[in-house]
């Protein structure tokens, strides 16, 4: 590559000044259009519409209701909620502020992503295609195909900056705070909960509003407790980023998915629309047998994390949250009702946050609790070596056992 020509001998944009500089400008922000994904996101998260600035009122209760629920998570789990040891502070936010802060906490995740995507190609039976990634090389040398291909080769960061852009604008449309996805943020202690959804919800299912947000506010803080344990953050941080690292290309995935579609009938333009809808097939992931082997490891550790949670929850909330029960069951049904398009960054991510997750991490507690105690259940957090393992997480006394051995 000389310094005259920066894209190279096959810049397909060779004689069109325009393209060449708008491919340049994505190329230099590395493998993900970051500036794409944040007006994509803002988009999708304000509907295009500006927003009203949070009630001063609304940043009032819930610094109040923050303190109460770091002081009752604190005596109820022996864990410090406070990375800082000051104190956590619930923020209300919009939406638009919201997904600025997402997609800054799961950049690494993303960029993982885009790495292993780039990587070399598999085919669908799970074998590597030998050389660097091209999905769209011609082997019979065709020269519009090759000129294509370095097209789409150019303009994959934006392709990815658009995928990261559109999962976190639609989560933004849902979410309550930040842990509604069991994923570690960069180390502090400002809490964000989105204001507008968790009015909307709360107007939905007609629950009382200072009950809501002290729900929320609870949900959060077990979360940032539990997550801020060095080696239960440091162990799912690891367990994402090798997940998303085993994704490989399938250079004919696109391809095959699209051969019977015929994009001149309607009813196939729904079908490309509907195919389109799956980030696996627009991003051309496809799983690997590495990820496989890694799912059960995940699966046990996101399901006792929640799992716990709902115990804290459900010990401290029955007592402070008069309608407790009420908001409780209103939440589990929006989980149970969560829709295919509303699980984009949790398939991407290894979290299948299914209600069958949430019941395995409560059997497990609930079976610690009826062997040995609500004590038992703080020597969870206690080291790396007492994280339950996937089988124990379907056997609670092997666990217990298990911990019990000498070191």
């Amino acid at each position: 590559m000389s310094d005259s020509d920066p894209l190279g001998g096959d810049d397909p944009f060779k004689g069109m000044p325009f393209l060449g500089d708008l491919s340049r400008m994505i190329q230099q922000q590395g493998p993900i259009a970051w500036d794409a994904a944040r007006q994509l996101s803002h988009s999708i998260a304000t509907g295009g519409e500006s927003e009203p600035n949070v009630d001063p009122l609304e940043r009032i209760r819930f610094e109040q209701l923050a303190r109460v629920a770091d002081l009752q998570v604190a005596n109820a789990t022996g864990l410090m909620p406070s990375v800082t040891g000051r104190g956590v502070n619930v923020v209300p936010v919009t939406r638009s502020q919201w997904v600025a802060a997402t997609l800054d906490a799961y950049r690494p995740l993303f960029e993982q992503l885009a790495g292993s995507l780039g990587g070399t190609p598999v085919d669908s039976s799970g074998g590597t295609t030998g050389g660097e990634l091209d999905p769209f090389e011609d082997p019979m040398g065709d020269p519009t195909a090759a000129w294509l291909g370095n097209i789409m080769q150019f303009l994959s960061p934006m392709m990815m900056g658009m995928a990261a852009g559109s999962m976190v604008g639609h989560l933004s449309t849902r979410s309550f705070g930040q842990y509604d996805l069991p994923i570690p943020r960069p180390a502090g202690d400002d809490l964000l909960v989105l204001v507008p959804t968790i009015d909307e919800f709360g107007r939905e299912w007609s629950l009382e509003p200072d009950d809501l947000r002290l729900w929320v506010c609870l949900h959060e803080v077990t979360h940032h407790a539990v997550l801020g344990v060095p080696h239960v953050r440091a162990q799912l941080e690891r367990l994402l980023q090798d997940f998303v690292a085993g994704f490989h290309t399938d250079p004919n995935a696109l391809e095959n998915r699209l051969g019977d579609i015929d994009p001149t009938t309607m009813s196939d333009l729904a079908g490309i629309q509907q195919l389109f809808s799956d980030p696996e097939v627009l991003l051309g992931a496809m799983r690997s047998p590495a990820q496989d082997a890694l799912l059960p490891r995940l699966d046990a550790l996101v399901a006792v994390i929640v799992g716990y949670v709902d115990h804290v929850m459900d010990g401290i909330g029955a007592t402070l949250v008069a309608s407790y029960d009420q908001v409780t069951e209103a939440m589990r049904r929006r989980r149970v009702e969560a829709a295919e398009s509303d699980r984009y960054v949790e398939q991407l991510f290894g979290l299948q946050l299914s209600q069958d997750r949430y019941d395995r991490g409560a059997t497990f507690v609930d079976g610690v609790v009826e062997r040995a105690g609500e004590a038992a259940l703080e020597r969870l957090w206690h080291s790396e070596r007492e994280l339950p393992t996937p089988a124990e997480l379907d056997a609670p006394g092997l666990w217990l056992a298990r911990i019990d051995l000498p070191t």
